[in-house]
């Protein structure tokens, strides 16, 4: 089963168009990657049903997140951008809130969490820095034992080692089969160490969504002269930068010539290159 499933979703602002269609399967963690505007959080708060879409279907955990969606949120847990946690309450407070709020909401957790990420119980939420908001947004996300996590720029103001911790701890959260986590960021290299599935959204279009290891297999990077690039047939290109030393592509392996010396592609060349490309 998937754990989220869209079709046809279509949303309409002033200057902005969002369409997409997008598979989530359970086990699995599926990046999201896009520039400023592509329409990340847009596509994010669809899934939770916090605005209204202007056409197409979402499910998610097998229900329509439009009818009768309550009991599901129950096992989603969501970190945004914005933090959203009450800025009067300090960690310990939230807590109880939370016991509240969530029927499986795992006080020994949260407190393992506070522990693991450093985060201090009685420091007003107010007066955290952004990289300690966003801890403990993701310590009450996974504390309710959710099946499915919903990440909002998760490891953005997070220092290297603290990231590199949190990465591991949603890596770890996929183990079991009935959970995924579908996870936005700037920080290509984050979702690249994570990530079974990428989806790259540019001005709220997906230009491609597919496995992170197949796309290594499918495509590389070469360096080649102006003169040796005039020569490569166009359709093994998935896109370029010239410099006035030559040209950085990436072309489909199996379109290219067999000589050519190809280096593996990174997620970020690849979407960089795909942008440019449909730019020029």
């Amino acid at each position: 089963m998937n754990a989220i499933e869209i079709r046809g979703l279509e949303k309409r602002y002033p200057g902005f168009d969002l369409s997409l269609d997008l598979d989530l399967p359970q086990g699995c963690i599926l990046g999201l990657i896009g520039e400023n505007g592509a329409g990340k959080s847009t596509t994010i708060k669809s899934i939770l049903g916090m605005i209204r879409t202007d056409a197409g279907s979402i499910r998610v955990l097998g229900r329509d997140n439009g009818k009768n969606f309550a009991p599901v949120r129950e096992d989603i847990g969501v970190v945004l951008d914005e933090g959203g946690l009450p800025s009067c309450l300090d960690a310990g407070q939230l807590g109880k809130v939370m016991a509240g709020i969530y029927k499986n909401w795992d006080a020994a957790v949260y407190r393992g969490y506070l522990q693991k990420l450093s985060l201090p119980a009685n420091k007003p939420y107010s007066e955290m820095s952004r990289g300690m908001k966003m801890k403990l947004a993701i310590a009450v996300a996974l504390s309710h034992h959710p099946k499915l996590l919903v990440l909002d720029e998760a490891t953005s103001g997070l220092d290297p080692v603290v990231r590199d911790e949190v990465v591991e701890i949603f890596s770890d959260f996929t183990r079991e089969e009935d959970h995924a986590v579908l996870i936005s960021s700037h920080i290509v290299s984050d979702l690249e160490k994570i990530c079974d599935y990428v989806a790259f959204l540019h001005k709220g279009r997906l230009l491609l969504c597919e496995e992170k290891d197949a796309l290594r297999e499918q495509y590389g990077l070469v360096q080649l002269s102006k003169t040796d690039f005039a020569a490569l047939d166009r359709g093994a290109v998935i896109g370029h930068r010239s410099t006035p030393y030559g040209v950085t592509a990436i072309v489909r392996r199996d379109r290219a010539p067999a000589a050519l010396a190809m280096e593996p592609v990174s997620i970020e060349d690849l979407f960089i290159l795909m942008v440019k490309e449909g730019e020029q």
